[in-house]
C-alpha cells in the first residue's frame, strides 16, 4: 500500500483528514505573511511621502508587491468580507479598465487623489498595485499630479494591509481555528475551514495555470506577451515563483504528515520558472522559449492534480473539484 493510500485510509478510519493543522496555517503562514505585507506596505507609504519620484518609490513598490503576492492566495476571511482583493491588484484586466480609469482621473486632475477617504470610493481598477505600476513605469506628463496619485495608492495599500492583518490577529484568527464551535457562524462544521484552505490552494494553482501563464501564452499563432501580469516592471515570472513558494509553505503547514512527492513537484516547478530567465514572459512569442513555458504550465496542472489526490481526497473533496467552478 502506498503512502497516499495509507493517508486516505487513515482519514476514513478516524473520521478526520490527515491534513488539518489550521493553527499552523494561521500562526506559521498567514499571520507572518500579513505582518510582512503590512510592514512592506507601510514602507511603501513612507517612501512615497518622502520622495514620490518613480526611481525613489520603485524599490519599495517591488518589496511591497512581493509580500502581497505572497499572501494573495488567501482569498477567504477578512479580504473576502472587506472586498479588498481587486482594489489591491486589479488583474487580469482584459478591457484595460485600469488604463481607462487612470486616464479619466489624470485628464481631469481629479482632486480625489488628495483625499484618502474619497479615494477609497474610486474605481478599484485605479487603486492598487496595477495602477501604481503604470505610474512608476509609464511617462507622466503631469509630475505633480502623478506624485499625489502615487501617494494615494501607497496610502490605500498600507491601510488595507493594516486592516487585514488586524482582522486576522483579532476575531477572525480565532474563528478560523475553531470550526464547528458554538457561535462560529462562518465555519459551521469542523471540515469547513479545511475546505477553505484547500480551495485557496487549488484556486491559486488554477489561476497560475489559466491566467499568469495562460494569458501571455495565448495560442501558438497568436501569443499575447503584453497580457502578462506586471510585465511593465518585469515581475511576471517572479509572481509565479513567489506564489509557488507561498503555496508550498501553506501546504506543508496544513499537512500533519510529510509530503515528499508534493514538495518535489513544487521545487521542480520553481526551478523551471527560474531557469527561464524571462522576467516578463516575452519568450511566449519565440517557439523554443514558448515550449519551455508550456512545459511549466503542464507542471502546474500536474501539481494541482497531485494535490487533489494527496490532500483533496483526504478532506473528502473529489480530485475533480475545481475551486473556480463555484461548486
Amino acid at each position: 500500500m502506498t503512502l497516499r493510500s495509507v493517508t486516505f485510509c487513515c482519514a476514513i478510519i478516524f473520521g478526520s483528514p490527515a491534513f488539518a493543522d489550521l493553527i499552523a496555517v494561521r500562526d506559521n503562514h498567514i499571520l507572518p505573511r500579513y505582518a510582512a505585507f503590512t510592514e512592506a506596505a507601510g514602507a511603501l507609504e513612507t517612501a512615497a511621502e518622502t520622495d514620490c519620484t518613480a526611481a525613489a518609490v520603485m524599490p519599495a513598490y517591488h518589496a511591497a508587491y512581493d509580500t502581497w503576492i505572497g499572501v494573495s492566495h488567501i482569498q477567504f476571511g477578512p479580504i473576502e468580507a472587506r472586498g479588498t482583493a481587486l482594489s489591491l491588484s486589479f488583474w487580469p484586466d482584459p478591457k484595460d479598465r485600469t488604463g481607462k480609469a487612470m486616464t479619466r482621473l489624470m485628464a481631469d486632475e481629479d482632486p480625489v487623489v488628495a483625499d484618502a477617504e474619497a479615494f477609497a470610493q474610486v474605481s478599484v481598477a485605479a487603486q492598487g498595485f496595477s495602477a501604481l505600476e503604470r505610474l512608476l513605469t509609464d511617462r507622466q506628463d503631469n509630475a505633480e499630479y502623478a506624485c499625489t496619485y502615487t501617494q494615494a495608492i501607497a496610502g490605500h495599500i498600507a491601510q488595507a494591509a493594516r486592516h487585514l492583518s488586524a482582522d486576522w490577529q483579532g476575531g477572525f484568527g480565532e474563528t478560523f481555528v475553531t470550526p464547528g464551535a458554538a457561535g462560529n457562524t462562518t465555519y459551521l462544521s469542523p471540515g469547513d475551514a479545511d475546505r477553505a484552505v484547500y480551495t485557496a490552494l487549488s484556486t491559486a494553482l488554477e489561476f497560475m495555470h489559466d491566467q499568469r501563464l495562460g494569458r501571455p501564452l495565448g495560442t501558438f499563432d497568436r501569443p499575447r506577451p503584453n497580457r502578462a501580469e506586471a510585465r511593465r516592471s518585469g515581475r511576471s515570472a517572479r509572481h509565479v515563483v513567489l506564489s509557488l513558494e507561498a503555496l508550498q509553505e501553506m501546504t506543508n503547514a496544513f499537512s500533519e504528515t510529510p509530503l515528499p512527492e508534493v514538495n518535489s513537484a513544487f521545487t521542480a516547478a520553481i526551478d523551471r520558472v527560474q531557469a527561464l530567465e524571462d522576467p516578463s514572459f516575452a519568450g511566449v512569442a519565440v517557439p523554443a522559449e514558448r515550449f519551455k513555458i508550456e512545459v511549466l504550465q503542464r507542471n502546474i496542472r500536474d501539481l494541482q492534480v497531485l494535490i487533489a489526490d494527496d490532500i483533496g481526497a483526504a478532506l473528502g473533496i473529489s480530485a475533480g473539484f475545481n475551486a473556480l467552478d463555484g461548486d
